[in-house]
């Protein structure tokens, strides 16, 4: 949010926080999302660059292309072992991996 309109909040009587604060998230949890948001906004990359459709990356994952767009949306239900089984499927190395998040 831009400085101007979080004046313009606060000066309404509304107040601010960051996503971490209105959870009363500790830097673990944030770290935890960030990298699992960095990690399907890959899978998203990966398969657009590779010119992949949701459909034929899930029939190679084995699964439904509904499990792969939920992977790509960051959905709270995809386990971390569906993200890195859709990017080891488009052959990103795990040596890789590590410079994706």
């Amino acid at each position: 949010m831009n400085t101007e309109k979080r004046k313009r909040l606060e000066a309404a009587g509304w107040k601010t926080a960051t996503v971490q604060e209105f959870l009363s998230l500790d830097n673990v949890d944030m770290e935890l999302i960030e990298t699992k948001l960095a990690l399907t906004k890959a899978v998203r990359e990966q398969r657009k660059r590779k010119h992949i459709t949701q459909s034929a990356l899930a029939e190679r994952m084995k699964t439904s292309q509904s499990r792969v767009a939920k992977i790509e949306a960051g959905d709270p239900t995809v386990s971390l072992d569906q993200i890195f089984r859709a990017l080891f499927t488009m052959g990103v190395s795990r040596k890789a991996l590590a410079g994706l998040a």
